[in-house]
């Protein structure tokens, strides 16, 4: 998997770059929003400044906040990209102030933060900023490439190495390992130490760590609390800036006010299989892992995300579970639609609990396992 893998906005990255607003690329740290501008910004004949949120020249623009300065200082040029933009003092505005002062101007803002950025960004800039979020790569991505057949050769690397571009592109199993290692200690925590004034990362990967055992179940806050020897509350705050930081995603329980439903707890998963077992330090094939179905629960979670954000079809995503322990999975509502999927990586195929086809009796309920997992992550 040497060569490049096109990705999912690029054949329409022309048309999202307009004149008078601003594209903003959120995504994960070593995503591929770097290459992706690079690659769809070559051919661009217009003037463009390029910068990043950590140029001390450009950290004193932003920062004086004046419609003069910006006018004198991006008024030449026809695109301005600025990478990692949400380290730029109060960028919301000062982005508002190009595009108000400089409305031949285009402005493409990329960061991994999507706290700093959305926060700060989206409402000075409402009605006048275009958001694009980029995922490590896609299924939906690799067939478009390889084919079906291709992602299935690849299967059991991607549920265990994951989906990051320069693992895929990594020439051998000890250079994913490697780069997977180096995402886990130079990377993974580098916005959150910045954002929340955290001195130690230690905390997190414990955290983390815990939470890496547990995919698929409930996670207790007192529980990891204890563990971890810190306040329930501080457990509670990590666990948010790990999401806006796009390391894990969180999922409530889903009801409709039934008593043997669960509701108060929640369920995360890693955005990336192969981030999750870089901090259990565990590359063993699928065949010597009795962590398999986890793997495979967290993978098509994910990939179905990536899926349904990039086709525009975003819907609400819970797990269903009663004290009982009947479950599934994962429940999206829609459009007032319920679908209720069950992952199943080996085994025979459940049958839906009785009481959710009593409770909705409506709502549809899927077995996803080998045999058409594909078509669930990548199909139209």
């Amino acid at each position: 998997m040497g060569e490049w893998i096109e990705r999912y906005h690029q054949p329409a990255f022309g048309s999202y770059i307009k004149k008078g607003r601003v594209l903003v690329i959120y995504g994960p740290r070593r995503a591929g929003k770097t290459s992706l501008l690079n690659a769809c910004l070559s051919g661009y004949s217009g003037k463009t400044f390029l910068g990043t949120g950590d140029d001390l020249p450009l950290r004193e623009v932003f920062r004086a906040q004046s419609a003069q300065t910006m006018r004198s200082m991006f008024g030449d040029y026809d695109l301005a990209v600025i990478d990692e933009a949400q380290r730029l003092p109060d960028v919301g505005n000062g982005l508002k102030l190009i595009v108000d002062q400089l409305p031949g101007l285009a402005v493409v803002a990329s960061g991994s933060s999507s706290f700093e950025l959305s926060t700060r960004v989206g409402e000075p800039l409402t009605g006048r900023h275009t958001p694009l979020m980029l995922f490590p790569l896609s299924v939906l991505e690799l067939k478009k490439k390889y084919g079906g057949m291709g992602v299935a050769e690849r299967l059991n690397d991607l549920l265990v190495f994951g989906t990051y571009p320069e693992v895929l592109t990594a020439p051998n199993e000890e250079g994913r390992r490697n780069y997977l290692a180096t995402l886990r200690d130079s990377y993974l925590f580098k916005d959150i130490l910045a954002l929340d004034s955290i001195r130690n990362s230690d905390k997190l990967a414990d955290l983390l760590r815990l939470i890496a055992f547990q995919i698929g179940r409930e996670v207790s806050l007192s529980e990891l609390s204890g563990k971890l020897g810190i306040a329930k509350a501080t457990v509670e705050r990590y666990l948010d800036l790990l999401e806006k930081c796009f390391v894990i995603k969180r999922v409530r329980g889903f009801s409709r006010n039934l008593r043997k439903e669960i509701t108060r707890t929640a369920r995360y998963y890693f955005l990336d299989n192969g981030v999750r077992n870089a901090l259990i330090n565990n590359f063993n094939p699928l065949s010597l892992r009795d962590d398999a179905g986890q793997l495979w629960e967290n993978f098509l979670f994910i990939e179905r995300l990536k899926k349904m954000r990039y086709l525009g079809r975003e819907a609400d995503c819970y797990f269903w579970r009663t004290y009982d322990q009947k479950e599934v999975d994962l429940v999206e509502e829609r459009d007032g639609r319920l679908d209720g999927f069950e992952f199943k990586w080996g085994g025979k195929p459940p049958k839906p609990p009785e009481l959710w086809r009593e409770t909705y009796p409506n709502a549809s309920y899927t077995v996803i396992d080998k045999g058409n997992y594909l078509d669930f992550v990548s199909g139209d």
